[in-house]
């Protein structure tokens, strides 16, 4: 028997309490926010952060159209997603050091052969090895590295002190890479991002991860349900809604943002930078959650920050050429993607272990990238704004997907059996009693 039980069953009230130590302690700590802060900033800009800087320049080299150069970040995310379960399976196995020292080289070379694509096969050749790189490397791969290699007290506040950086910090990057668009040409930038991964992703994950033996040593520690009990939860399948809808949402509209920007008429300089504005209040977001912690639930905090997406998405159409009203809008999108990219990982390690973390994550991940595949097709074909109406009207799902969650955010799920390890909160709730 599991020593999970994933129904809901009535317990003290708990909360989620998110904390920025003041001072971090332990060696893996902070090897691994300072490690992931630098791989996953530059492996998410040349994996993925800069395709909608170079859409457009990409179409043109080619000769091609919007869609079809769009079509190849669905193939990224296709491949990715067949590859998301033997990779899981690995990462819950043999730890990260391997599977993400090998992704960022797949990484490397994927983005070389997108920078000397000459045709639309090559250029969805490229994206495939892309796709199989991000499943290997990027967020995923770190949470579950994460979760596996810190102890349960200051897990919550390393995946936030990362996603805090990498959030801010790749949102910076959107208008370096414009600039180097226009200065290198959309070849040359992607060159300089191959050599980014190859000089930090590489070399970096292979030193500062932990290594296999030693996360096998450390696999009697970890508890959680099986992945069948896991499928046979109401709140598994709320939870995939929610993100599968938020997904497609956010990457639809950052697909487009730029582009759609550049169409109406902001000068190259706006259309580049206003997306800034989605990583400052990603930051925002994460800051606000964590000073909220034991006061509201993070189920709540989704619902209203997702509402707020949805409400940003569906007023950008009617701004004209206001930067000031543009960037409210905008901002409003970063304040859902900041909540929703922590709340993943969080609630499903929270409420279903970390056994089986990284197959759990890879389960959840195979409807958000049939979502994140149709997104910016979808978004590329729709055009003007109506794509805008699309998301945002996908936004407020993803809000209504988990009020349910968010009202019986006092249930939680009981931990059973001799050994099983508790959170935090409920050693607490216990000893009070």
């Amino acid at each position: 028997m599991s020593r999970y039980s994933l129904d809901l069953v009535p317990t003290r009230r708990r909360h989620l309490t998110i904390r920025i130590p003041a001072a971090t302690s332990g060696t893996d700590h902070r090897r691994l926010i300072t490690l992931f802060a630098i791989t996953q900033t530059v492996g998410f800009v040349a994996l993925i952060g800069v395709f909608p800087v170079l859409l457009g320049p990409i179409a043109t080299g080619l000769g091609v159209s919007r869609p079809q150069v769009a079509l190849a970040s669905t193939i990224s995310t296709l491949v990715g997603a067949l590859a998301g379960y033997p990779v899981g399976r690995l990462l819950d196995h043999r730890g990260g050091r391997l599977t993400m020292t090998l992704g960022s080289g797949v990484g490397v070379v994927g983005v070389l052969v997108w920078s000397q694509a000459r045709t639309l096969s090559e250029l969805y050749l490229a994206f495939a090895l892309v796709g199989v790189a991000q499943t290997m490397s990027t967020y995923d791969a770190a949470f579950a590295v994460i979760v596996a290699a810190i102890r349960s007290e200051r897990r919550d506040a390393t995946i936030l002190t990362m996603t805090m950086i990498v959030g801010l910090t790749t949102y910076l990057a959107s208008p370096i890479m414009g600039w180097l668009a226009g200065w290198l040409g959309w070849r040359g930038t992607l060159l300089v991002l191959a050599v980014g991964i190859a000089l930090t992703g590489v070399p970096g994950h292979l030193q500062a991860i932990p290594p296999a033996a030693l996360h096998r040593r450390r696999a009697p520690q970890r508890t959680g349900a099986s992945l069948a009990e896991v499928l046979h939860s109401s709140r598994f399948w709320l939870l995939a809604l929610a993100f599968t809808a938020q997904t497609a949402a956010t990457t639809g509209v950052l697909t487009m943002l730029v582009t759609y920007l550049r169409d109406r008429g902001f000068s190259e300089t706006a259309a580049t930078s206003i997306p800034v504005a989605i990583g400052v209040f990603q930051i925002v977001a994460r800051f606000g959650l964590s000073s909220l912690g034991g006061r509201v639930s993070v189920a709540l905090v989704c619902v209203i920050a997702y509402a707020t997406q949805a409400g940003g998405m569906l007023a950008l159409p009617f701004t004209g050429l206001s930067l000031t009203l543009a960037l409210i809008c905008v901002s409003a999108v970063g304040l859902g993607n900041g909540v929703g990219v922590i709340a993943r990982a969080v609630l499903i390690a929270d409420g279903f272990g970390t056994t089986h973390f990284a197959r759990i994550m890879a389960v959840t991940a195979l409807p958000m990238a049939l979502a994140k595949a149709i997104a910016p097709v979808t978004a590329a074909w729709l055009g003007n704004g109506d794509f805008l109406v699309l998301f945002g009207s996908m936004s407020a799902l993803a809000s209504v997907a988990l009020l349910p969650i968010a009202r019986h955010a006092r249930y939680a799920p009981r931990v059973r059996g001799h050994g099983a390890t508790q959170s935090a909160t409920d050693a607490r709730a216990q000893r009070a009693s």
